[in-house]
């Protein structure tokens, strides 16, 4: 890289010998002015006004523009005999920590290269001074006529210098500043929060100027004789802001689908779905719910009693079981109740052991259901 200033750094008695390059480049586009009749170029010519002719570069001098309009020359003679003590070196004169700096101030970007052999000592203990006590330093150079400010930090194994605008060059935030007084709620600046953590940060080299390559593309497009590409439809954004809540609910979402979360959203979020469903919903083996459970467990018996009444108490009741399932709308509470199983007697104190048959067991089940249930059931069975 070219080199734009050589000079040296003032470290106390230490002097270090440096070439200064731009560290940033511009790559913007640029523009010719035409005339739009014929295309014509449009240039600009440096003309005196006293003799109405153009001038060339080696003519043009410099002059300082009085309040009343009086031009006051000023030769390169008159600048170089100026107390300048900056003018050939970066003077450090303070270290400060970097968060002193603040940002605003920030201006152009240098990278300070060591110039020669016998730099490369020093150059190398200012670097790794400005590393282990981890702060920048304050500088005063002069650069293009005029003094600077500047701070110096490490770049991977490289010092950099960011020009600094001095403080008076800072305007004031007076009357920037809303004047409306607004209270923000906890809820919203949770939100903001949540906006913030699914934005999350970024890798600044993915980051593209758009415009310009659209740009590129147009005037390839054009130098070709092609179509210039159609303009892409802004996606819907800005404009009034109605409701705060909605429209930060809305940016988390739509951050979270544009960062590829929403699947993981979905599958955090289904299953406590899914648990509430299964908590309303009634388990076949459970105790909760008693009128549609008990429904359900006691109607595949009612099939299967017939065939599994092996008790030896009475086998010859199972006829007459059957019999009285048939007329089980007719018969009282009692009577339906016995109809519950095929190998137990017609009373209705032992439906107990005759809902202990129809599971296929020869064993009986006691169970603790008050009379009421049974008789409930049993109406509940007559009905169906």
């Amino acid at each position: 890289m070219r080199s734009i200033w050589n000079g040296a750094i003032s470290f106390g008695l230490v002097s270090i010998p440096i070439k200064l390059v731009n560290a940033t480049e511009n790559h913007s586009i640029s523009f010719r002015q035409i005339h739009t009749a014929d295309g014509g170029r449009i240039r600009y010519r440096k003309v005196c006004e006293l003799e109405e002719k153009e001038v060339t570069a080696a003519e043009i001098g410099k002059a300082y523009e009085a309040a009343d309009g009086t031009l006051i020359p000023i030769t390169d003679e008159d600048l170089a005999s100026l107390p300048l003590p900056t003018a050939k070196t970066i003077e450090i004169v303070a270290f400060v920590p970097a968060s002193s700096i603040d940002p605003l101030q920030m201006d152009a970007a240098y990278y300070l290269s060591a110039n020669g052999v016998p730099a490369v000592k020093p150059y190398t203990l200012l670097r790794e001074a400005l590393k282990r006590s981890e702060k920048v330093a304050v500088a005063k150079f002069a650069l293009r006529g005029r003094e600077r400010l500047g701070v110096l930090r490490v770049v991977d194994d490289v010092i950099a210098m960011h020009g600094l605008l001095w403080p008076d060059e800072i305007r004031s935030t007076e009357d920037v500043a809303p004047d409306a007084q607004v209270t923000v709620r906890e809820a919203e600046l949770d939100l903001a929060d949540a906006l913030m953590d699914t934005l999350g940060e970024v890798d600044l080299d993915s980051l593209h100027d758009d415009y310009r390559a659209a740009v590129e593309a147009m005037i390839a497009a054009k130098a070709e004789g092609g179509v210039v590409p159609e303009e892409v439809p802004a996606e819907p954004g800005g404009g009034k802001v109605i409701d705060l809540m909605a429209a930060l609910e809305n940016s988390v979402r739509v951050a979270k689908e544009a960062r590829g979360e929403e699947g993981r959203e979905v599958a955090e979020v289904t299953p406590i779905k899914g648990r509430k469903r299964a908590a309303a919903a009634p388990k076949p083996g459970g105790a909760d719910t008693k009128k549609s459970t008990a429904a359900a467990k006691k109607t595949a018996p009612k099939k299967t009693a017939p065939k599994k009444s092996a008790s030896g108490a009475d086998k010859s009741t199972a006829g007459k079981s059957t019999a009285t399932r048939s007329t089980t709308a007719k018969s009282t509470a009692k009577k339906t109740s016995a109809t519950k199983s095929a190998a137990t007697k017609s009373t209705a104190t032992k439906s107990t052991t005759a809902r202990s048959t129809t599971a296929g067991s020869a064993a009986e089940k006691s169970t603790a259901k008050k009379s009421t249930a049974k008789k409930a059931t049993a109406k509940k069975r007559a009905t169906a």
